[in-house]
């Protein structure tokens, strides 16, 4: 069974600490029930000093999905 409130405050700390570091630039932020993961695609592409500084700021484990089509994609496994 999926918990969605889970889900809910995880996309909130995501949020929370995206805005604080890169300021507002996310492009999509969406549960894949697929994945069982969380995914983040923000509107820029990120080098990577900036991928590895941002994952170190999240207190779930972040994982570098790749660039979409927006920017720089991540996913948080739940």
């Amino acid at each position: 069974m999926t918990d969605f409130d889970a889900i809910w405050r995880t996309q909130d700390e995501i949020r929370t600490v995206v805005n604080a570091v890169l300021g507002e630039c996310i492009w999509n932020l969406a549960y894949d029930e697929r994945r069982r993961a969380i995914v983040l695609e923000l509107t820029q592409s990120l080098d990577e000093d900036a991928i590895s500084n941002l994952c170190s700021q999240f207190s779930t484990a972040a994982d570098y999905d790749g660039q979409g089509p927006r920017g720089t994609r991540f996913v948080f496994y739940m």
